[in-house]
């Protein structure tokens, strides 16, 4: 599903245009943004949680020279899904 995808369903689903369902979306992928940015949780009950994960650092490999570099500490955002969505999606997939 694109973001041109997601728009559409809101506004169907809501009874929104679509110009108020993109400023829903916006607002929504800011304020789940600047949550993170902060180092919270965000966490919608029933669907699932938005957090950092920490990646250690670690040494690899150049493939192109197979020289070893190191890869320095990251942070990077998580989602994990809520049990009624876990349990949706695994259905779905059996």
């Amino acid at each position: 599903m694109t973001k041109a995808d997601l728009v559409n369903a809101i506004a169907e689903q809501a009874g929104l245009s679509k110009a108020d369902a993109e400023k829903a979306l916006k607002a929504f992928t800011g304020a789940v943004t600047q949550a993170l940015k902060a180092g919270e949780k965000v966490s919608l009950v029933g669907f699932g949680t938005f957090s950092v994960g920490q990646r250690a650092a670690r040494t690899g490999k150049n493939p192109q020279t197979g020289a070893k570099i190191k890869i320095p500490a990251a942070k990077s955002p998580k989602f994990k899904a809520g049990g009624p969505e876990r349990r949706r999606q695994q259905k779905e997939v059996s």
